[in-house]
């Protein structure tokens, strides 16, 4: 289906138009028309589906047919990252580059005159706010935030919320909204704890359900069978002759991925590292620099996995096997995007060879095993069965798999995309 075939407004398709957005995706195509009739909603899609064209393209149309007051938050969506709120934001800036929607990213980790900022925006009623939950519970605590007569309220990636522990401050927001809304849920999984958050805050929602899709056919899927003590070992040999370009290395945690990026820069090796002990400003600094091109290696945790936009990846590196089949998929996706190719390497330890397998079996093929370095010695064989390894999840269902594209427009100000009233 055609966005010019959705019940939206001309401004609206402009911006589309202007974005090269023309195609809808399967989770734009069943969820824009559900929320254009006002009904509360819960959608279960990964990350690069394009769900966040899916609610705010038809939350933008609604607000542009006006109604609304100019002086009031009139939607909210919460983002479990600053990152993803930064990435919405831009978004956001595309689809409403027409209209005189107004916007406001409300995260934390900044310095004084930012959060003065986001108090601004705030307390003039932008149109549209975009936050992570502790910072705007921050703002409301301090008592100039009015959200009696928000119409709007989205959840974005609320599993992801729930198991960074927000659950308590969602609920305190909540609680300021009022009961006449419009609640839209998105969550890559449907545990128990969601259903129960769904019951809690939807009225009688629509469902939509994609199942994960499989990697991109693009992505080459290869993985090294090795003890734990030999995984730096081959990153020596892969950029022993050349200079890595653009990779991403994913560790199962902070700890690891310090080690790593220490380890890489007595290699003498351009690195950078992404996990949540740096400061805002750090973690800033570090993307640009890497989507600059000035730092060639990026060790991150799961928190660059999901929801982050970054084009042209060479390769990516699991240095631990992912958590499930998902976080897998999640990882290696961030390489063969905007129609090009890529390279994911997973390096298997002893103890993580069932939940390789358990990856296979969810990819539905056998992940070719590229033999050690013959200076590192002989690894250990794959034998699944033999190695005890904690049982990870994997799902099985399948749909196709569009990634979100970027908007590059130069950023409006908040004072130029609100309406003069005052």
């Amino acid at each position: 289906m055609k966005f010019t075939e959705l019940n939206l407004e001309d401004n609206i398709l402009e911006a589309l138009g202007a974005m090269h957005f023309d195609d809808c995706t399967p989770i734009q195509e069943h969820a824009i028309p559900v929320i254009l009739e006002g009904k509360d909603l819960i959608a279960v899609a990964q990350t690069g589906t394009g769900k966040t064209a899916a609610f705010l393209v038809p939350i933008l149309n609604k607000l542009s047919q006006g109604g609304y007051p100019e002086d009031a938050i009139n939607c909210i969506v919460m983002s479990p990252t600053r990152e993803l709120a930064q990435q919405i934001d831009q978004q956001m800036e595309g689809f409403s580059y027409f209209t005189s929607t107004s916007s406001v990213a409300v995260y934390g980790g900044n310095d004084g005159v930012l959060f003065e900022q986001q108090k601004k925006g705030l307390t003039l009623g932008a149109d549209v706010v975009i936050a992570t939950p502790g910072r705007l519970l921050a703002h409301l605590n301090l008592g100039y935030v009015d959200l009696s007569r928000v119409s709007f309220f989205v959840l974005d990636e609320a599993d992801r919320m729930l198991d960074m522990g927000f659950y308590e401050d969602i609920m305190q927001i909540v609680k300021k909204l009022p009961k006449e809304r419009q609640t839209i849920m998105f969550s890559a999984t449907m545990p128990t704890k969601i259903q129960q958050l769904a019951e809690t805050i939807l009225i009688n929602p629509a469902e939509i359900k994609l199942a994960v899709s499989r990697p991109a056919d693009k992505i080459i899927q290869v993985a090294y069978i090795c003890y734990e003590r030999q995984k730096l070992g081959i990153i020596q040999s892969l950029f022993a002759e050349k200079v890595p370009e653009r990779v991403i290395i994913f560790a199962s945690s902070k700890i690891k991925v310090k080690e790593v990026t220490k380890a890489l820069r007595m290699m003498k090796l351009n690195v950078g590292e992404m996990h949540s002990d740096l400061e805002q400003s750090q973690r800033e600094f570090i993307m640009h620099e890497f989507k600059a091109s000035r730092i060639n290696i990026l060790v991150a945790t799961d928190i660059v996995s999901r929801g982050i936009d970054i084009d042209d990846i060479r390769s990516v590196i699991n240095f631990d096997v992912p958590n499930d089949s998902e976080d897998y998929v999640h990882r290696i996706g961030r390489t063969a995007r905007a129609n090009n190719d890529g390279v994911a390497i997973t390096f298997v330890g002893e103890k993580e060879q069932n939940s390789f397998k358990s990856i296979e079996d969810f990819l539905g093929k056998t992940v070719y095993k590229i033999a050690l370095p013959e200076e590192l010695g002989e690894g250990p064989a794959y034998n699944p069965r033999i190695y005890s390894g904690r049982k990870r999840n994997s799902t099985r269902s399948s749909t196709r798999k569009t990634s979100p594209k970027s908007n590059n427009r130069s950023k409006k100000t908040f004072a130029s995309k609100k309406k003069q009233s005052s």
